[in-house]
């Protein structure tokens, strides 16, 4: 079945590119979220734990510190009244809290709201606020009843797509597993109510970040974090074979997506120069025994670009690559926003790649992207 709705979310970074990708960074290493002004928020809920227990503290202490950092997202030690005293000036000596500042809020006409944070190290992020459809677009008036978060992994990105901006600020650092979760804390006072749902879509490819990005999804599911259920969690991955193989074994019910923008082999090494080295067959394995062992349905983003992956030819191979597989594919018409010579696919084009799945038997989407007149759609954030 095909339809046509707005993006809550999707996988693809889509737009602005120069002709040639950009040159990928060296990757961050752990130690980059090991900066003492990172403090508390290096950690996630194990490494909590452990902190507590370095310092003699009862077990049920980290549920204590959990909960004010992230289920009511205090800024100070000095606000968590049910921890002793000694204990919080431990804190702040061993492990310091610092919360992101909030440089800027960009307002789309279509009610999502785009957010520029500056970290304790002085890194700027962004992350994107989306409200349902029905929601109010001013945070004073009635709070909405669906509020999804598309928060970054990374400072930059080292990917290199040809389509994206963040690809072309190249890699800064890692972020640690609080930073992420802050960023739904500040769209949700924001919007004056709690965030519902989250991507890790922003800047950044979160497998990239693994362990970090899974100890900051774990943060946000816990009851006394911000208590968001496993399935409203999205991991949206340009595919990393290794970690995608990894996160098939996680015991939590995350919701995967996964960029795909070609099912010929050529064509998405031109536009994901970073991936050439995943051949499609062995990513096509992945996702079989993803769905297998999971018994999740993941999601392909294909963000489509006119005369590059929107031909027949193309649009019969990724036909040809998804058939007998259990997922859904996001289309997605290319973002504007940038020095590019890469265009969107006409709607007629997107209707016509829906058609000819859904004929093949293979449930797809046309998205419309949220936040495009914000620079806050799939591939636009550059916050450097």
């Amino acid at each position: 079945m095909t339809s046509i709705v707005p993006t809550e979310f999707g996988a693809a970074p889509a737009d602005v590119a120069p002709a040639a990708p950009a040159t990928p960074a060296t990757p961050a290493t752990s130690a980059d979220v090991d900066d003492p002004r990172i403090g508390i928020k290096r950690y996630g809920l194990d490494g909590l734990r452990e902190l507590l227990a370095s310092l003699g503290e009862p077990a049920y202490r980290a549920k204590q510190l959990l909960r004010w950092l992230y289920g009511r997202g205090v800024a100070t030690y000095d606000e968590m009244t049910d921890l002793p005293a000694r204990l919080r000036e431990r804190l702040h000596t061993a492990a310091p809290l610092a919360v992101p500042e909030l440089l800027q809020v960009h307002h789309s006409q279509d009610g999502a709201r785009k957010y520029l944070l500056r970290l304790a190290d002085g890194a700027r992020i962004e992350a994107v606020g989306l409200p349902s459809a029905s929601s109010p677009t001013h945070s004073s008036d009635r709070p909405s009843t669906r509020l999804t978060v598309c928060f970054s992994t990374q400072v930059g990105c080292a990917m290199g797509c040809a389509f994206c901006a963040t690809g072309r600020l190249g890699l800064t650092r890692q972020l640690a597993p609080g930073e992420m979760a802050d960023q739904l804390l500040v769209v949700a006072d924001d919007f004056g109510c709690r965030v519902t749902n989250a991507v890790a879509m922003g800047e950044g490819e979160p497998l990239a970040n693994y362990d970090a990005t899974l100890a900051a999804l774990r943060l946000m599911n816990a009851p006394d974090g911000l208590g968001i259920g496993a399935r409203h969690l999205t991991i949206s991955t340009c595919g990393l074979l290794p970690q995608l193989r990894r996160l098939t074994l996680e015991p939590e019910q995350f919701t995967l997506a996964v960029s795909l923008h070609s099912a010929v082999q050529a064509t998405r090494d031109m536009l994901m120069p970073a991936l050439a080295r995943y051949p499609l067959d062995e990513l096509r394995e992945a996702l079989i025994t993803y769905a297998q062992t999971s018994g999740r349905r993941p999601t392909l983003e294909v963000v489509l670009i006119d005369g590059i992956n929107d031909t027949p030819e193309e649009i019969n191979a990724l036909a040809e690559y998804c058939r007998g597989m259990l997922v859904h594919i996001n289309l997605i018409p290319l973002n504007a926003g940038g020095a590019s010579d890469l265009r969107p696919a006409s709607p007629q084009r997107l209707r016509e790649a829906a058609h000819v799945l859904s004929n093949r038997g293979i449930e797809a989407t046309v998205r419309r992207s949220r936040g495009a007149d914000i620079l806050g759609a799939c591939g636009q954030l550059a916050a450097g």
